[in-house]
């Protein structure tokens, strides 16, 4: 009888390695840009959280910005047998070659929010990035539909920074051939850093006399950097700026009125969905889901592009908090509790 039991452990001990065998793990590699704003954060966790929920192991490694260390992280992510890479790039067109070192080990390469450029890529996801700088510039042309503008414009490295000013030219194109508006300052702010908005907008403010009417900010760092520059000249308020990404001090400033929108672009549906994707790309499963394509200056890339939102103070619980993208508490964390919205206050 002993016998037979020990028997029957030891079968189920090795149908127990079986079936763990059976589970192995996908390993998608995913290499970020940076870690260093919030909303790269959410990115990293949303898409690691889906990925492990479908069996997927995340290798993750980010790049502080620079070019030579991406490069170097992804051509290790590929020596440790990953499945597949998911690449966020600092630099689009720097990163092609990682795309053909992926290719020559029969892998592909998923382009996350910021397509690489000039490479056979296989898919790109994001959002309708042309759309979102055309949320930006409507709604500022709205209110001030004459005057001085300002644009802000991202980090030049980045491709989406290109088709935001696309898309914030789409639109104010036609005000600026009527003579209404008139662009007095265009700049990039390298790496999106604030820092560098801080000082394109201080330059545009003194060069102008202060009269400017908006500011076409492309992010919400670079909206936070001009809006500091504005409050030294006590104009936070007075001169409308927008933003994107709904980063949590941007929220507050859309409360208190010194930034006038951000546009919102739900990040937990985009990492699920290139977490889906990523799991779809190692089964080599088709992708129904890439019924677009984005050019990136060799081809068209088979691309998932998401609708942004527009968001102000009329919609900002609605939308940001309602999604849980932020907390309410953390939003209206300045403003007196007997303004918050009913709900809070039940």
């Amino acid at each position: 009888m002993k016998k037979i039991a020990a028997f029957l452990i030891l079968l189920a001990a090795l149908f127990s390695c079986g079936k763990k065998e059976e589970k192995a793990q996908f390993r998608i590699g995913l290499s970020m840009d940076t870690l260093k704003e919030e909303r790269w954060q959410k990115d990293r966790d949303f898409f690691v959280e889906a990925a492990e929920k479908l069996g997927a192991q995340v290798l993750v490694q980010s790049a502080n910005s620079d070019d030579a260390r991406q490069v170097a992280q992804c051509e290790n992510l590929l020596s440790e047998g990953v499945d597949v890479l998911v690449i966020v790039p600092h630099n689009g067109k720097i990163m092609a070659s990682v795309v053909e070192s992926a290719h020559k080990q029969n892998l592909k390469v998923l382009a996350y929010d910021r397509i690489i450029n000039d490479c056979d890529l296989d898919y790109y996801i994001s959002f309708d990035n042309v759309r979102v700088g055309e949320l930006q510039s409507q709604y500022l042309v709205e209110r001030a539909p004459k005057g001085n503008y300002v644009l802000i414009g991202g980090a030049p490295t980045d491709y989406n920074a290109i088709l935001f000013r696309q898309g914030q030219m789409n639109i104010l194109r036609p005000y600026i051939d009527r003579g209404d508006i008139k662009i007095v300052a265009d700049q990039w702010a390298t790496d999106w850093l604030p820092i560098n908005a801080l000082k394109h907008t201080e330059n545009a403010l003194t060069m102008n006399q202060n009269k400017v009417e908006a500011i076409v900010a492309s992010n919400d760092g670079t909206a936070g950097g001009s809006i500091q520059a504005l409050e030294e000249q006590k104009l936070a308020g007075k001169v409308i700026v927008s933003g994107q990404d709904a980063e949590l001090a941007a929220c507050q400033r859309i409360l208190n009125g010194t930034q006038a929108m951000t546009v919102y672009k739900p990040i937990k549906p985009l990492a699920e969905k290139a977490a889906e994707i990523t799991l779809k790309i190692i089964k080599g499963e088709p992708i129904s889901e890439a019924d677009h394509v984005v050019n990136n200056g060799r081809k068209d890339v088979p691309s998932i592009l998401l609708p942004p939102i527009a968001v102000d103070k009329s919609n900002l619980n609605e939308t940001v908090i309602k999604d849980g993208f932020q907390k309410l508490e953390e939003v209206y964390k300045n403003v007196p509790k007997e303004q918050w919205p009913m709900a809070a206050n039940n």
